[in-house]
């Protein structure tokens, strides 16, 4: 086989996101629940007769050397590499770039993960998904989720998971039009950096007894994005009428569960003209679980 098409690159909602506390080196220690929903990207790949890689598709404000994609595939080539002896062909990358960038919902982290597993599978490397995992979490903390593959608790930086069963429903998600960075976020003076720690029961047992469709717990980066970016609190105050709206990540996108498609189109077709919106169904695995 040399090409692989129209690879999805699903986009992630965290439902919810506490910070704890804050290590040495400064990176903050938090805890989320990190879903997958049916909606994101498409990437491409080809094999080349040669050992370059490349994105042949333009992103603006993205060069190729900063690409989370590129990093990751020449990443992967190292390895084998240095398993084998031998470099594997290099590789075309496409994008069909659907996620907003700064929109918290994971899509450069999700294009590099989906990057690793197709490529891992092109190249024949046999790398387990817990060596996927750890190759792809120095380039991101998101990364190892999505090669996880399926709805998931974290804890520490985001890299230390466990399965976790979370509802069946649709999102609505609304992208406010705004992208934010996130370390404006987390290097914040108002950061709440004190929430208690919570254990996977707590949150399992706030789903089988909730009323409706509420979230469990907050979102503790959403009120320094909302004051930082008024759009954002804008949507959220928006959809609130709705249901349990909130952010996720650390911003700028904004969900509310529903529990029919019916009731997210419904909500779909009131959502004001000046932000772009669209509904998705929760994931429970990745569809590319198969491959690892």
């Amino acid at each position: 086989m040399t090409s692989l098409k129209h690879c999805p690159a699903p986009a992630k909602l965290n439902l919810f996101l506490h910070v704890n506390g804050r290590r040495a080196d400064g990176y903050h220690l938090l805890q989320t629940v990190f879903q997958m929903v049916d909606h994101g990207d498409r990437l491409d790949f080809t094999l080349r007769d040669d050992q370059q890689i490349f994105r042949v598709t333009e992103l603006a404000g993205v060069p190729q050397e900063r690409d989370l994609i590129i990093r990751a595939a020449r990443l992967l080539q190292a390895e084998v590499l240095r398993r084998t002896g031998h470099l594997p062909r290099g590789v075309d990358i496409s994008v069909h770039k659907i996620l907003p960038m700064g929109g918290g919902l994971g899509g450069g982290s999700s294009d590099a993960a989906t990057t690793l597993m197709v490529l891992n599978h092109l190249w024949q490397a046999g790398l387990s998904r817990e060596e996927l995992m750890a190759l792809g979490l120095p380039l991101g903390a998101d990364i190892p989720f999505f090669i996880f593959g399926q709805t998931a608790f974290a804890e520490g930086v985001g890299e230390a998971l466990q399965p976790v069963q979370a509802a069946d429903c649709w999102y609505v998600v609304i992208e406010p039009g705004v992208e934010v960075p996130t370390a404006a976020i987390f290097s914040s003076e108002y950061l709440t950096r004190d929430t208690p720690p919570v254990i996977i029961a707590d949150f399992s047992s706030h789903l089988a007894n909730r009323n409706g469709l509420r979230e469990f717990g907050k979102n503790d980066l959403q009120q320094v994005a909302a004051q930082l970016y008024p759009p954002v609190a804008e949507a959220v105050a928006w959809l609130a009428a709705y249901g349990d709206a909130r952010m996720t990540g650390s911003g700028a996108c904004v969900f509310c569960a529903l529990a029919s498609e019916a009731e997210a189109a419904a909500v779909l077709e009131k959502v004001p003209a000046k932000w772009k919106a669209w509904k998705a169904q929760t994931l429970h695995h990745h569809p590319l679980d198969a491959m690892l």
